[in-house]
């Protein structure tokens, strides 16, 4: 039987099936991404390797889009994952698990999946948690398929995921990931790094012109044989009746601003799509701190957003299965430990204390909202404290009164202290106070 169970999960090991085909890395251009776009959105044969393959073009390519991705999907790993079982205690066993190498490469494969539309792995039998990527040209999620050609479409050659228990894909079936909306200002910008490039050949060095007699044969020989000579940059010979006019481009575009303008644009474009700002990438002629630390604000929302995303994923039934094939308890949840606001938090604190004041608040409301772990032993240390709160606090005294004289008694209008006044009451009061002495 245990021969069996092999046999079976060494067939169902897909990866070695496929026919894997290097990407193309032919010219790209905006017809081409059209093309892309069209055969991916078809209706009866979808079809994502002309884009998926574009998409590695730009990757591959472009220092500032791989940047930015990098940077959001780096905002996940980088914040503490652990999981918690229902009792209460983290199982130091998956919270390891999810920490290793391994675990961040299924996380990064994870948020990819919002790159690229779909991220696909496959696990390995064994008694460690292993994978391997299933490549995304041969995954058709508007189909449920893994074609063992990257251009197949027929159900013969293919492998349902869904039926497989150890393979995974992520993603929705009309998504084409955030790379879509980067595309056209990536090969936009690589079109102008060459017009730039070739500015600065053509007007990064001095021209040389030198004019001769046309009837002159000899002047003009040797001019040649000088300019030859002398240098590779830019020369130009011409007789002396011919009129020469060279227009370079230079009053209008005098110092390349033109290429750049554009290459910013494209750049700002690309980190909106993928992080939902500039600011927190880089620096506008226009910003200040006020802005910047608006997007920053909105980059830790979509963050937020993503350790959401992450969660649901590794909480999902299909991921706790596979664990539990490793032998792993996975009851409980993964929830990642969130970075706490200290400007924020000391202004919740200040108001949170007032509404103590007012209504009661429950411990464990502490605890949650200041990220402060709760002691095992909580009730015993909770009793000691009520008792020596009970110790500090004085025995109740009579009600004071004016002293008086025997036989003498108070003052006609004279008003006597008959409660002590608390925290809240002398609030009020100095803040009475405080605008009394403003009105005078």
């Amino acid at each position: 039987m245990e021969k069996d169970n092999t046999t079976k999960n060494a067939e169902s090991f897909i990866i070695h099936d496929l026919t894997l085909v290097a990407p193309d890395r032919s010219s790209k251009d905006i017809g081409r991404l059209k093309e892309s776009v069209v055969s991916a959105e078809s209706v009866y044969f979808p079809n994502r390797v002309l884009l998926y393959d574009l998409y590695h073009d730009i990757l591959s390519m472009d220092g500032f889009l791989r940047g930015i991705i990098a940077k959001r999907i780096d905002a996940v790993l980088n914040k503490r994952l652990k999981f918690t079982t229902k009792s209460g205690k983290e199982n130091e066993d998956l919270s390891k698990l999810i920490k290793s190498q391994s675990g961040r490469d299924l996380i990064t494969l994870l948020m990819e999946s919002k790159i690229w539309g779909v991220s696909g792995v496959e696990f390995v039998v064994g008694e460690e948690l292993t994978f391997k990527e299933v490549p995304r040209k041969h995954i058709k999620p508007e189909k449920g398929l893994i074609t063992k050609s990257q251009y197949g479409v027929s159900e013969e050659t293919a492998f349902k995921y869904q039926d497989m228990p150890f393979v995974w894909v992520v993603g929705k079936e009309k998504d084409l990931g955030l790379l879509l909306a980067c595309s056209m200002y990536a090969i936009y910008k690589r079109g102008t790094f060459g017009d730039y490039a070739q500015y600065v050949e053509i007007f990064g060095q001095p021209v040389r012109i030198m004019k001769y007699d046309a009837y002159d044969t000899k002047t003009k020989q040797e001019l040649k044989t000088l300019l030859t000579d002398s240098g590779s940059s830019l020369a130009m010979m011409i007789p002396k009746q011919a009129e020469f006019e060279m227009l370079d481009g230079k009053t209008s575009n005098g110092d390349g601003k033109l290429q750049i303008g554009l290459k910013d644009a494209c750049n700002e474009e690309m980190a909106i799509a993928i992080l939902g700002n500039t600011e927190t990438t880089t620096s506008s002629s226009s910003s200040g701190y006020a802005q910047s630390k608006e997007h920053g604000e909105q980059q830790d929302e979509l963050t937020v957003s993503d350790l959401i995303f992450v969660e649901n994923l590794l909480n999902s039934k299909k991921f706790k299965t596979i664990l539990k094939s490793y032998g792993f308890d996975v009851d409980g949840e993964f929830a990642f430990e969130l970075d706490l606001n200290l400007s924020k938090l000391k202004l919740r604190m200040e108001i949170d204390a007032f509404v103590c004041t007012k209504v009661p608040v429950a411990d464990d409301y502490w605890y949650n909202t200041y990220g402060i772990p709760k002691p095992d032993n909580y009730e015993e240390l909770k009793a000691k404290m009520e008792e020596q709160k009970q110790l500090a606090t004085p025995e109740p005294q009579e009600p004071e009164t004016t002293k008086t004289t025997l036989g003498q008694k108070p003052k006609k209008g004279q008003l006597t202290e008959t409660k002590k006044k608390n925290l809240v009451d002398l609030f009020f009061q100095n803040l009475a106070d405080f605008f009394d002495q403003a009105q005078h």
